[in-house]
């Protein structure tokens, strides 16, 4: 039998987590406790406050750039997650698969792409084909660059599913649909679930591509934070990142808590 090691006994690596996550987490601290600072200057501190929370909660700019990521986001991971799962289902179940590689490379092609390359594409197509509201193109390009995070963890999970639980169902005269809906679907419910939310946090987090579509009433949340940094650094803009960062967090931690109780 192989002893585990045990990484605290390596020279300087504590020293060297130490300093590797305080140059990750510190920035983060300072966001958070400038947010609560009473002063406009935010360099210099005035007493704790509330104030620009109450203010960013206030601003209906904010209100409606975080109402249309979240109507993006959750449109886009819908259906980039039933892409991605009908997709996952053909190319790893389908047993007359023909070009299944180049398959694969197409469906993860957003991934592996720079996406100023696919924002500039779509933003052409859109063009040529006259399509003007700005929600339905946040829309369908999020959902086209969100397929491939999607799709990799439902691959995962039936490439390691076992098949014998699948043909046992169909020995027992369940039909393609059922064995889907009552064996296969509850075992890959896991990867679904972890590939719906990272297609949510990406198009939740996307500037580029909302950016370069931004029109006709389709500011997303970042596009709208990259405006207000163009005015120079509030507490504002700090109260906007740290409550973004605690709604993270709580989809995080319940995201942690759902897939531990499955």
């Amino acid at each position: 039998m192989t002893s585990k090691t045990d990484v605290r006994r390596y020279p300087g690596l504590g020293l060297f987590s130490i300093a590797f996550f305080a140059y990750l987490y510190l920035p983060i601290a300072v966001v958070v406790f400038y947010s609560f600072n009473a002063n406009r200057i935010v360099s210099n501190w005035g007493g704790f406050s509330l104030h620009w929370y109450g203010e960013a909660l206030s601003n209906p700019n904010l209100v409606s750039a975080v109402k249309i990521s979240l109507i993006v986001a959750i449109v886009a991971t819908i259906a980039s997650t039933l892409i991605a799962l009908a997709a996952a289902m053909v190319l790893v179940r389908g047993k007359t698969v023909r070009y299944r590689r180049t398959s694969e490379t197409i469906v993860n092609l957003p991934l592996l792409l720079p996406e100023i390359v696919v924002a500039v594409a779509v933003l052409l197509l859109f063009s040529e084909v006259g399509l003007v509201n700005g929600m339905a193109k946040l829309m369908i390009a999020h959902t086209t660059f969100c397929i491939p995070f999607a799709f990799l963890p439902i691959r995962a999970r039936l490439q390691g599913m076992d098949l014998d639980l699948e043909e046992a169902a169909r020995d027992l005269y369940a039909t393609e649909w059922v064995a889907f809906r009552r064996v296969t679907l509850p075992l890959i419910l896991p990867g679904v679930f972890a590939g719906g939310m990272l297609a949510f946090v990406i198009s939740m987090d996307d500037f580029i591509t909302s950016n370069l579509l931004n029109s006709g009433g389709g500011t997303t949340l970042p596009v709208y934070i990259f405006s207000l940094i163009k005015q120079g650094v509030s507490p504002q803009l700090n109260a906007i990142s740290t409550l973004i960062m605690a709604a993270s967090v709580l989809l995080a931690t319940l995201a942690f808590l759902l897939q531990r109780k499955s």
